[in-house]
C-alpha cells in the first residue's frame, strides 16, 4: 500500500484525477477498455470534476458505482445524482457505459443479482475491474460496508444489500470484488479520518475498510487527514 500526501483536499482530488486519468489511458491501450468504480464523498465529487478536463477515450470506458442509497432518481443523498453534476453532463460517456446501480425497484435483492450480472458482462468471472476508487469514513466504513452488517460477511455475491445506515439501506460491491481489482485508489481527507486512516494503513481488520487487500492500492490523502 502506497500513499501521497497532498496540503489541501482541493489538491488531493486533482492528483487522484490524473491517477484515474493514466491508470485509464494504460487499461485501454493493454486491454481495448476500462472498466472502474466510483464512490461518493465531497472530495471525489471535485475528483470527478478535475477527471472531466482530461482528454481520454470515453466510449472506451465503463464507469460502475462502489455504492448507493435506496432513495429516488435525483435525490440529493444519491451518489449517481453526484456523478452525473461532477462528470457525466461534462463528458462524452456513452449512455450504454454508465452503469448505474438499480436501487429503485421493489426487489432489491433481485436487483443486486442482476447489477453482478452487468459487472461479469464487462469486468469478467471473477469480475476484475481495473480501477476502483474507494473512501473512507469517521467509523472506518468504506464503499457501503459499514461495522456491523452482515454484509462483511459476503463471500459469494459481488453485489449485496446493507441494513439501514445513516436513513439508508444501501447497495455495495463486497469484498470478493474490491479485492479482485487491478488497482484500488483511495482518497481521504479531512482531519477526522486522522484515526481511520492510521489504522487502514496499519490492515486493522477490525474496521470494515481494514479487510481491503492493501496490494495494488494507493491512497491520496491531505494533510488534515495525515495529521498534519
Amino acid at each position: 500500500m502506497q500513499i501521497e500526501i497532498l496540503p489541501t483536499a482541493d489538491a488531493a482530488a486533482a492528483r487522484a484525477a490524473v491517477v484515474i486519468a493514466n491508470i485509464v489511458r494504460n487499461a485501454v491501450t493493454e486491454r481495448g477498455r476500462c472498466s472502474f468504480a466510483v464512490s461518493g464523498g465531497r472530495t471525489p465529487w471535485q475528483m470527478l470534476r478535475e477527471l472531466a478536463s482530461e482528454s481520454l477515450p470515453w466510449d472506451k470506458v465503463h464507469l460502475f458505482q462502489t455504492d448507493e442509497r435506496v432513495a429516488p432518481q435525483g435525490d440529493a443523498d444519491r451518489n449517481l445524482t453526484h456523478i452525473a453534476e461532477s462528470l457525466l453532463t461534462r463528458i462524452a460517456l456513452p449512455a450504454a457505459n454508465m452503469h448505474a446501480m438499480p436501487v429503485e425497484v421493489p426487489d432489491l435483492d433481485a436487483a443486486g443479482a442482476a447489477y453482478a450480472g452487468e459487472i461479469a458482462s464487462v469486468a469478467g468471472t471473477p469480475a476484475t475491474f481495473d480501477l476502483i476508487h474507494l473512501g473512507l469514513g469517521p467509523d472506518g466504513h468504506t464503499a457501503s460496508l459499514v461495522p456491523g452488517d452482515p454484509v462483511l460477511d459476503v463471500t459469494r455475491a459481488n453485489v449485496a444489500i446493507t441494513h439501514p445506515y445513516q436513513g439508508h439501506c444501501r447497495m455495495t460491491l463486497t469484498f470478493p470484488v474490491l479485492d479482485n481489482a487491478r488497482r484500488l485508489l483511495w482518497i481521504v481527507t479531512g482531519a477526522e479520518k486522522v484515526e481511520m486512516l492510521k489504522r487502514l494503513q496499519a490492515s486493522d481488520r477490525s474496521i470494515p475498510a481494514g479487510r481491503v487487500r492493501p496490494d495494488q492500492a494507493l491512497i491520496i490523502a491531505d494533510a488534515a487527514a495525515a495529521g498534519g
